[in-house]
Order: C-alpha cells, then structure tokens, then sequence
C-alpha cells in the first residue's frame, strides 16, 4: 500500500482519488501522441483541497502534472510514463463565482470550461471574447497555463491580456490570493504575469479574474480570396485602415488546407478555394448598428477589389452564413487529421515578413523532401500561422514521422529564427519542444527561467520536465 494514497483520500475523498479502470482520458494526450501511466488521477473540489494534495505530495517528494480540459497541443498536461506523477485534475473547480457588471469582470473558478463562460457572460449581456477551436472542452486554468491565444487576438490579446488577477496554490501548499479586480497596480513585481503561462510549473492557477466586454450591436464576416500572402498582409492593413477596433478576426487559409476540407468534410461547402492560393476570413464587430457594419465592411471589400489585394469577396447576410464561414476555418486541423499524419508548427513571424518567411520555407521543404505538402493557415492579424506539413500523398506517413519529423522541425525553426520569430506562438512548450528550446531561446533568457523555477519550486515537483530541463 502507498500510504500517499491513502493521505490522498482523506483530504478529497476516496472517489475522487482514481488508480484503477480506464485513465486513459487523464493519460493520454489529446493528439494521441504519448500516453503516460500516473500514480493516481486526483480530482479536488476546493482550491483548499488543491492546497492540501500540493502538501502532500511536496512531504512525499511526488511530482504532480496539474491537468484542466487536456486539450493542449505539445504533451504538456499528461503523466509520463514512470508511475510516479500524480494527475491533478482540476475539472470540479467550475464555479463562477462573481461577475462585476460595473468593473466589467468575471471571476471564475480554474476548471470552467470555456465555452460556459462565454455563454454565462452573454447571458448577462457581456462579451468575453476569448475563442479557439477547443473551447468546448479546455478551461480556464488551462488557458492562462497557456496563456492560449485564439481568433480574437488581434484586438483583445491573448489569455494573459483578458486576465487581471489570480489565485495560485504555490508549491508549497500556500495559497496566494491575487484575485484583483484592478487595471492599475504598481506594488512591485507582477506575480499574474509570472504564472500566466508557465504550464504549471511555477504554481497551479485555482481561480482568476477576468475581463468583460460590451456586447457588439453587430458582428459581420466576410470571405475574400487573395492572390498571394504579399496581398493578403495589404488586404490585412486596408481592414485596419476601415475597421479600426472593430477588425475582431483576421485568418489566413492555404489553398491545400481549404482544399482538405472540402475534401474530407463536403457537407461544408468552401467558398472561392478552387482558383485562388489563399483565402481570408474577416470579423468586423461594431457598437453602432448592423448596417454600419455593412457599410464598413462594403467600403473595405470594394477598396480592396480595387487595389487588386482581394480578387472577390462575398459577405455572409446572417449569421448561419457567418458559421458556415467559420466552420471551414475551424475544421481545417480535423480535416488535416483525416488526411493522415502530419508535424504541426505553431510559429509566429513578424507580419510584414510572413510573406518573405512563407516563399523562402515553402521552397526549402519542397526542395529538401520530395512530394511534401504544406497546410499553411491561421491568425494572420497577430503574425501566428499553423505552418504544418503533410506526409507525401502516396508515401509511408508513420515512417515519414519518424524518418523526418526531427529534421522538417529543424529545417522549419532555422527559418523561423532567421526571420525574427517564435517557435512557439500560442501552444506552448510542453515535453514536445522542451528540447528544442534550448537552440532559440537565448541563454540568459533561459538562466533566468531556471532560476524562477528553482526559487518557485526548489524541489522539482510541479510539472517536472515540462518547458525547462533544470
């Protein structure tokens, strides 16, 4: 018997202490990548009983892997497969616990799901504006762990920008209670910002308080072909020009990606792919009305058309149409998916040089690896693209991963170094680049890192192995 274990169940009840039957939805990653064996899946309902497991475990020397919806991208939330590490799962942390309509905030517990809170906030008459493909199933806790970007970013920030204070359980078992509700405090360093976005290593994200929008009186899409990236960052800039504040979304679709869904998903029809090598997907969301919108929107496209950065574009009239649109953009991954195997880039490129960085690499891949394919998509307006490759179209997909996966990632990251990028732009790091780090992030920056760490958490224990090897 491991009397850990047992400490375990006293402190959040035996039920919600798993170490038999299937864990495999705790175990396994979400793009089935790795599956991992834990000690056990804990699963508290207070950040009081969040503290006493961190207590525990920290007595025992135990590392824990603190878990919210499991939806991350690079292998950062799941066990490894020793059968040391305890899952701490944080999913019955689902409260909301306030909304503050004056100081337009929301605080919230770590495992609401985000598409709860979205609709909770546009029950009250609020927008969060907070949007990815897996917010049907990822949590809060997990998206400031992240500090996840989404479709929304180029007007409202990532997850750290929605984000004004915290609740955190340290890993010593303290709890630090930084649940302001405050836009200015200058009273020394910023601890929220610390741990937003350290995966979980730093410190487990119990509770935030976040921020709240007016609702738009009108959210329009629009659907435009573009004849090359060069025209697609000019169409990008005459939207801001028009827009303003109002451009909430602007997403960039390869050809080969749009061609995949239509491939795979034919129910969904894909508007103006078939002739043109990108196409884009813009929001405007305005607080006059909906036909100032259109107007907006009517000036933009027909500026556009002019200038030859669009060569057509339709405008949905309601908002079914407007969710077909995105419909198509937000199934281009499963669509990849159903295509087979395939090495997924999360990067992020200055915007003027996405042009220059995507015809460079395009013809580096195709030149180095015969019958490569490239579905190239994502959230052009803040320089993040899903640059990802396919395996050939009649190879070994499984041998093509393990022969060049290593390789295409070294090809695809020289390039992104070399134009002033980021190897990663919203997924993070995880066990799946934790050793690519090292060659793209400086070496004080990293010096830096591992000294926050091992001032945070000196005995290793939260989340060990991910984002940093000490």
């Amino acid at each position: 018997m491991n009397p850990l274990l047992d400490q375990l169940r006293a402190a959040v009840g035996a039920a919600y202490v798993l170490v038999d039957g299937d864990l495999s939805a705790y175990e396994t990653d979400w793009r089935q990548r790795s599956k991992g064996k834990s000690l056990a899946v804990v699963r508290p309902g207070t950040t009081a009983e969040v503290a006493a497991v961190v207590r525990l475990c920290a007595g025992a020397g135990t590392p824990i892997v603190p878990q919210g919806g499991n939806t991350g991208m690079v292998v950062g939330s799941t066990p490894d497969d020793s059968g040391r590490e305890v899952v701490l799962s944080l999913g019955r942390l689902n409260r909301v616990r306030a909304m503050d309509g004056g100081n337009l905030t929301v605080t919230v517990e770590a495992g609401v799901v985000l598409q709860n809170l979205q609709q909770q906030a546009q029950d009250a008459g609020f927008l969060f504006p907070l949007s990815l493909a897996a917010e049907g199933s990822c949590t809060i806790g997990g998206n400031l762990a992240t500090n996840a970007g989404g479709t929304q970013v180029l007007r409202y920030g990532n997850t750290r920008d929605l984000c004004l204070g915290l609740e955190v359980v340290t890993a010593q078992g303290e709890v630090w209670d930084g649940l302001s509700g405050l836009r200015k405090d200058n009273t020394g360093y910023d601890l929220r910002d610390l741990f937003i976005g350290s995966e979980g290593t730093l410190g487990i994200i119990t509770a935030a308080t976040m921020k709240l929008y007016p609702l738009p009186v009108a959210t329009l899409t629009a659907w435009a072909a573009v004849p090359s990236m060069e025209a697609a960052v000019t169409l990008l800039g005459l939207a801001q020009h028009h827009l303003g504040a109002g451009l909430t979304g602007f997403e960039v679709m390869g050809q080969f990606a749009l061609g995949l869904v239509a491939k795979h998903m034919p129910q969904i029809r894909v508007p103006l792919y078939g002739q043109t090598p990108y196409c884009v997907l813009l929001e405007n969301s305005d607080q006059e009305s909906e036909p100032h919108a259109r107007e907006q929107f009517e000036r933009l496209l027909e500026a556009a058309l002019e200038d030859g950065c669009a060569t057509d574009a339709v405008v949905a009239e309601n908002i079914a149409q407007a969710r077909a649109l995105w419909q198509v953009r937000e199934n281009i991954p499963l669509a990849q998916a159903q295509e087979g195997l395939n090495i997924k880039h999360d990067i992020s490129i200055p915007v003027s040089r996405i042009p220059a960085f995507c015809a460079e690499t395009d013809a580096l891949l195709q030149r180095e690896i015969a019958g490569v394919r490239l579905v190239n998509f994502g959230h052009l307006g803040d320089g993040n693209l899903h640059y990802n490759v396919q395996a050939p179209a009649d190879g070994d997909a499984p041998a093509f991963l393990r022969e060049q996966e290593a390789r295409v990632n070294t090809l695809v990251f020289d390039q992104v170094r070399k134009f002033d990028g980021s190897i990663s732009a919203e997924h993070g790091i995880g066990t799946l680049k934790v050793d690519k780090l090292p060659h793209y992030k400086s070496a004080v920056a990293l010096g830096l890192m591992r000294s926050v760490k091992r001032a945070l958490d000196p005995q290793n224990i939260l989340n060990p192995g991910r984002v940093l090897k000490l």
